[in-house]
């Protein structure tokens, strides 16, 4: 059995070299890989942790603005995957301070505002996600946020959960869109998505992903990324579209969810089955 940790400052896991999953996150992000996150958006489950785990994803991203999830499940998730060396990106149902510190403590590292419009809104959000003085957050050691490790040294816990804390902008409207510079602009801003299907309905292309005044928007966020070394990422919705972007400069995914990965497995298991059954010899 392993000796008891002594870490008074929370967290202590060999999946996170550089002292957090949050940390761990901007570093691999900072070294240029391009990481892959599962999505969870219906059944928040420890099994479902595990096998992303197997998988070989590199994140997990919970899509907490269009679903409903029993909140101990969605807890029990969060630190099954902190335990298993996938950080976890979450939406913020609202941009509220309660909203986000409930996300914070479960164990979730990045913050993800969806629909972000205005630079007001991401100093807003920092502020949340940041202790006095860069911010407001309120303290709450000990719990998920730490992996339950009790913490002694609050000034330094607190110092590394700065260092842990990521602000995930959301690009989806002609507004954000038109305000991308502002909001990419601002201190504090590590990574941005940009999801294609609002973006393909707000410029009046509904799921032509491809259209280019659907692309060209994207593409000038993405130089904007660059510009102001913010991490960028969306949504692909082929492996082709996946190389592509990363040819371009895309630097993290947030791709299928529990959902997707049912639907396509149990439809190819059926249209195998039906095939073989058709092809049979004894079938009249």
């Amino acid at each position: 059995m392993p000796p008891l940790s002594n870490s008074s400052k929370g967290v202590d896991n060999p999946w996170y070299p550089e002292g957090g999953p949050g940390r761990h996150l901007k570093a691999r992000l900072k070294k240029g890989e391009v990481l892959i996150g599962a999505t969870i958006e219906a059944f928040a489950h420890p099994s479902l942790v595990k096998m992303f785990r197997h998988a070989g994803f590199d994140f997990v991203y919970i899509e907490y603005e269009h679903s409903l999830f029993d909140l101990q499940d969605l807890a029990d998730t969060i630190l099954s995957a902190r335990d298993n060396g996938l950080p976890v990106i979450a939406k913020t149902p609202q941009l509220e301070r309660q909203e986000v510190a409930k996300l914070l403590e479960a164990g979730v590292v990045g913050i993800q505002l969806p629909r972000t419009e205005t630079g007001e809104q991401v100093r807003r959000l920092l502020s949340y996600l940041k202790f006095p003085p860069a911010g407001t957050r309120a303290v709450a050691p000990g719990w998920g946020n730490s992996d339950y490790r009790e913490v002694s040294d609050w000034r330094g816990w607190m110092d590394e959960q700065d260092r842990e804390t990521t602000l995930v902008v959301h690009l989806e409207t002609v507004t954000g869109y038109r305000n991308a510079g502002e909001i990419l602009s601002q201190p504090g801003v590590d990574m941005c998505f940009v999801g294609p299907g609002d973006t393909s309905i707000e410029f009046g292309h509904p799921g032509d992903f491809d259209h280019p005044e659907v692309r060209g928007p994207m593409e000038a966020v993405l130089k904007l990324c660059k510009k102001h070394g913010v991490a960028f990422g969306t949504m692909p919705w082929s492996a082709a579209a996946a190389g592509e972007w990363a040819h371009r400069g895309a630097a993290f995914y947030e791709a299928t969810s529990e959902l997707g990965f049912i639907r396509a497995g149990a439809a190819a298991l059926v249209e195998e089955y039906r095939a073989q059954v058709a092809s049979s010899p004894g079938k009249a």
